[in-house]
């Protein structure tokens, strides 16, 4: 039972704390150099500053798309927060009608025809879009395993048994200019009138 339940329930947390590595590591042995740290550029409004009435999400990730597109990149992933996403699906014109009615093509969410990764490990009220496909590359050393040892320490004396679950991998980031990160209350200032 133990062995099921293990494997069952481990392998998703260490992919929690694996998916918060390759977004937000530091880089300093033994974390990831994440994306968000050395695999990205800010956000930045160029010919948007202070130029959108009423600016609210939605447009901070259009100006977003326009950034890569100046530098000839084509975004693949749009990755936010659970929170943010609902909030962009909620917004409303002034006649109380939604926004983003056509945010879901099938089974995927899609804003502007870019797939939306939704994530917990995202930092609400943060985003990412980007070319993610030429921007970074995630390498698999070892596949996730799972170990039991009862010669750990004083297992045998206590009758205790020690789980270890493995995963070896790497990150690395070739274009910083092909994902563009942000805060979306910061960028929303930038743009708005």
């Amino acid at each position: 039972q133990l062995t099921s339940y293990l494997a069952a329930r481990a392998p998703e947390k260490l992919l929690t704390v694996e998916d918060a590595q390759l977004l937000y590591g530091n880089g300093t042995a033994p974390n990831i150099s994440g994306i968000s740290t050395s695999g990205s550029t800010a956000f930045a409004a160029g010919a948007f500053a202070d130029t959108i009435t009423a600016a609210n999400q939605f447009d901070v990730l259009t100006v977003a798309i326009n950034q890569l597109a100046l530098v000839n990149y084509r975004p693949d992933y749009i990755m936010l927060n659970p929170t943010d996403f609902n909030k962009i699906l909620l917004l409303k014109a002034t006649t109380n009608e939604y926004l983003q009615e056509q945010a879901y093509m099938g089974l995927q969410p899609q804003f502007l025809g870019i797939p939306v990764v939704i994530n917990t490990a995202v930092t609400a009220g943060t985003y990412l879009v980007g070319n993610f496909a030429m921007g970074t590359q995630l390498w698999v050393r070892e596949n996730l395993s799972l170990e039991f040892f009862r010669e750990d320490g004083t297992n045998v004396r206590d009758g205790f048994v020690t789980v270890r679950l493995v995963e070896r991998i790497a990150l690395t980031n070739y274009a910083p200019l092909a994902i563009v990160k942000g805060v979306f209350s910061t960028d929303i200032a930038a743009i708005g009138v």
